[in-house]
This record gives structure tokens, C-alpha cells and sequence, in this order.
């Protein structure tokens, strides 16, 4: 992707420079001034919620959040590994409430801990879950508004909540009535000889 990205922006500097080679400095200046910016309102934004959500996870809520939903996760991801599934669970609520970098090595550890238990259709849960990106509070999309000077930033988060919601429940629905059998998706026990 960084090659694509690469040869986009000289391809569009060179069409510049062709096409209007003495509006070619004032416009890079402009946008450059942009970018710094509106990074720097975008760094202010994500620190106040890297904060917030920094004291969530302090005080346990998250983890709370997991315990709270682990017996319905049991049949979710038809699976009965604590380990498994306590990661997961902290997986998908950590990418509800937002907590950006959080879900990441959480759903590689319940990936790895379901495959290797042999239950590939939790595997497959867990990313259609996180896929759907669910979350109370989109960081980004907030933090891209107020930074474009939005009279009312959290005007998206209802909608966008319910969007998701609709996304991750029919892809849970298509998963379970696609996927095999828990029971066939084991591998057969050998029989004891006689």
C-alpha cells in the first residue's frame, strides 16, 4: 500500500507541475500547513480520550464488561477454553468501548488459543466481531470533527452505533447458519483397539 500511496502523490505532483507549475508552491505550503494542523488537533483529541478510556481500564471497568458477557459468550463462540475465551471477551469490549491498540493483541491471543483448541469457528467470531467495529464511542470520527470545526461532533455516535450493531449481528447470523457443526468441526477420536 505504501507503493500505491507513493505513486499517487507523484503522479498527481507531476500533473501539478505540468498543469500549473506556478500555483505548485503556495499549494503545497497550504496543504502542508493544513496537515500539520489538523494533526495537531487530531493529537489533542486523542489524548483526551486515550485518557478517559486510559481510566476505564484502570478501574476495571473493561474487565468488568468481560466477565459480565462471558456466559453468553460461551455459546457464541461455542467454546468452553476460560483462557480463550476471557481474551476474547476483553478483545470485543476493549473495541467497544474504543480503547485504540487493545484489541489487537488480545484477539491474537484468543485467535491462537482457539485454533489450537481446535475450534476454528471461534476464530472466525472473533474477527467477524471485531470486523464490524462496533464501538460506544468512535475516537477517530469524533476527533475528525472537532478538528473540522463541527458545531455538534457527537451528532454520529447513535447512528453509527446502530449501523455497526446491525453489521455485526447479520454477520453473526450468515457465521452461524453457515459454519458447520461444532461437532464436526473436531477432529474424529481414534477408536480403541480390541
Amino acid at each position: 500500500m505504501n507503493g500505491v500511496f507513493a505513486a499517487m502523490f507523484f503522479a498527481s505532483l507531476l500533473s501539478f507541475l505540468i498543469l500549473d507549475p506556478e500555483g505548485f508552491l503556495p499549494a503545497l505550503l497550504a496543504g502542508g500547513e493544513k496537515a500539520v494542523s489538523l494533526s495537531l488537533s487530531l493529537a489533542a483529541a486523542y489524548c483526551v480520550w486515550l485518557g478517559f478510556f486510559g481510566v476505564m481500564e484502570q478501574s476495571g471497568l473493561t474487565a468488568l464488561f468481560a466477565r459480565a458477557v462471558r456466559p453468553a459468550a460461551r455459546r457464541l463462540f461455542r467454546s468452553d477454553d476460560e483462557k480463550a475465551l476471557s481474551a476474547a471477551c476483553c478483545s470485543v469490549s476493549a473495541n467497544l468501548l474504543s480503547l485504540p491498540g487493545a484489541p489487537t493483541p488480545l484477539g491474537i491471543e484468543a485467535t491462537r488459543r482457539f485454533l489450537e483448541g481446535g475450534n476454528p469457528f471461534g476464530a472466525h467470531m472473533l474477527f467477524v466481531l471485531n470486523a464490524a467495529g462496533v464501538q460506544l464511542f468512535s475516537t477517530t470520527a469524533l476527533s475528525f470533527r472537532l478538528a473540522a470545526g463541527s458545531a455538534s461532533p457527537a451528532d454520529i455516535v447513535l447512528p453509527t452505533f446502530l449501523a455497526t450493531l446491525a453489521s455485526a449481528a447479520l454477520a453473526v447470523c450468515l457465521l452461524f447458519f453457515t459454519a458447520p457443526n461444532r461437532r464436526r468441526m473436531r477432529a474424529p477420536r481414534p477408536r480403541a483397539r480390541r
